[in-house]
């Protein structure tokens, strides 16, 4: 079975297209005319060994708002897609992960329904040409359009870069665990019998 979701979305704001192969092996190719936040997917991809591909193209000379924001509604629709049914999946998944200073937990619940908390303090203002605080609307669009239980706390850390980092490489592992399959489940882990 091919977990494998292709999205796209346009406004008159941006222009978003992702492919997502949540079997894959970290292949990542990443064009969203942001640097530091081109490097945060990689890792994603690269740390949670799914195939990504995301072509972006926003208004950044307004700012990086909206093609931040956009693009992570856009991958949490191509999550959701690739899921598919959930059927045999493990649906928790959590990670902490440290890097250098910072440590960063996550933890996931793919539930079908969204609630995102985030507790992460960062002290400037941009890292590379990305606004910090779009590292928490970038997680909210995705746990929104997903249906995904998404908590992202730090437990240390004083160098902006590795927090951010760790923040993505945490979810990213965190989403593995949680989207990986257990033969013991029969049908969807939910005492419901659906997981939407």
């Amino acid at each position: 079975m091919n977990r494998i979701a292709e999205i796209e979305r346009k406004t008159k704001e941006t222009e978003i297209k992702i492919e997502l192969n949540l079997d894959g092996n970290g292949i990542a190719q990443i064009e969203t005319g942001i640097g530091f936040f081109d490097h945060m997917l990689d890792g994603f991809a690269r740390h949670g060994f799914f195939d990504l591909k995301v072509e972006a193209s926003g208004d950044l000379y307004v700012d990086g708002h909206h093609t931040i924001e956009d693009t992570g509604i856009v991958l949490g629709q191509a999550i959701k897609t690739a899921l598919g049914d959930k059927k045999g999946i493990k649906r928790y998944g959590s990670f902490i992960l440290p890097m250098d200073d910072a440590l960063v937990l996550c933890a996931i619940d793919l539930s079908g329904r969204p609630y995102f908390d985030y507790d992460v303090s960062l002290s400037t203002e941009k890292v590379g040409y990305m606004d910090t605080e779009m590292v928490k609307e970038f997680f909210y669009a995705i746990s929104y359009t997903a249906g995904m239980n998404l908590h992202i706390k730090m437990l240390n850390g004083t160098n902006n870069h590795h927090i951010i980092e760790a923040i993505f490489k945490a979810f990213a592992k965190a989403l593995d665990e949680a989207s990986g399959y257990d033969q013991r489940i029969q049908g969807v882990l939910s005492t419901k019998g659906t997981i939407d």
